[in-house]
């Protein structure tokens, strides 16, 4: 299959008659990209990523059509002039690259799905050859759910999950076939839907809102020992609270005592696996917590199990 020149970051990896396999890497981690033609003009690619962000050099050539399934993590993108929303696991975001150039964030430092490309010139001649009296007008479609330069997202729209979520367990030897079979039904799904039955979309923020945020993040991951109430974080970083809660969660998925609640608990497990000496009273103290007792509730909330119990299974 031809192979698609992406950026000095994003190189080919591995190539075969049935997919070609990319590969990124940078200071965040790396990630990969495998791509399968399954009609001229119309690829399937899985997206894996574990890294915290990227740089595109991306400039769209073609007239393209995609639609981007996200399996885990998140992805930020940009919603409108300076502003930003979130693709979360189980949404469908429709656009045609025209902004895919630049930086992108991956707030929770993964993104897993998979993506059927479509380049408008070559598929709308070959669909129809493949496929006879096939209902779906690609560039119709394509208007619908592409308006203008940005994209669109559909947030846990229903049955899309039975459709894409067979495709991460296709049987090697079945999977050319297959593959056409859902890219087919994806197609007719999306022609059906209504678009006034669409999920209103989800409030974007500002570029200043979404740096602020990032800002609390890191601020509260460098002293999460210490117990600082949200109140005294909104006037540090001079936001409101109401703003702050709101664009809080949609950058990185849950509150701000929630994403708290988690990070420390991972903080105290590495500790209880690598640092035997230091007792649990002292690793309370370490990510935020006076009492043994509530530091030992809150892990088993996170982890299912108390401290000393993950210490004896991590040390068998």
């Amino acid at each position: 299959m031809e192979e698609i020149k992406w950026s000095d970051q994003l190189v080919p990896l591995e190539k075969s008659d049935e997919c070609v396999v990319y590969q990124m890497k940078n200071q965040t981690g790396e990630g990969s990209i495998t791509m399968y033609e399954v009609f001229p003009g119309v690829t399937l690619s899985y997206n894996d990523f574990h890294m915290g962000n990227f740089d595109s050099e991306f400039v769209i050539k073609r007239d393209v059509f995609c639609i981007d399934h996200c399996r885990e993590g998140r992805l930020e993108y940009a919603a409108k002039e300076d502003s930003y929303s979130y693709v979360a696991a189980g949404d469908l975001k429709l656009d045609r690259r025209l902004t895919h150039s630049g930086h992108f964030e991956m707030p929770l430092s993964h993104y897993h799905g998979a993506m059927v490309s479509i380049d408008m010139e070559r598929a709308v001649l070959s669909l129809p050859e493949e496929i006879r009296d096939f209902p779906v007008n690609l560039r119709k479609l394509q208007k619908k759910f592409c308006p203008d330069q940005y994209p669109v997202v559909l947030h846990n729209p229903q049955a899309i999950e039975h459709i894409f979520g067979e495709l991460y367990t296709v049987p090697e030897k079945i999977k050319r076939p297959y593959f056409k079979i859902k890219i087919l039904e994806l197609l007719l799904y999306l022609e059906a839907l209504e678009l006034p039955e669409l999920p209103a979309e989800r409030p974007y923020f500002y570029k200043t809102q979404v740096e602020k945020v990032k800002a609390i993040q890191r601020f509260l991951a460098e002293r999460s020992d210490q117990n600082i109430t949200q109140e005294a974080l909104a006037e540090k970083f001079q936001i409101s609270q109401t703003s702050m809660k709101q664009c809080f969660k949609s950058v990185f998925g849950t509150s701000i005592g929630g994403w708290l609640l988690q990070y420390r608990m991972n903080r105290a497990a590495v500790m209880l696996r690598q640092e035997r000496d230091v007792t649990i009273a002292e690793i309370a103290g370490r990510t935020g917590y006076d009492s043994p007792s509530k530091f030992s509730m809150a892990f088993r909330k996170v982890m299912g199990m108390s401290p000393s119990e993950y210490r004896r299974r991590q040390h068998r």
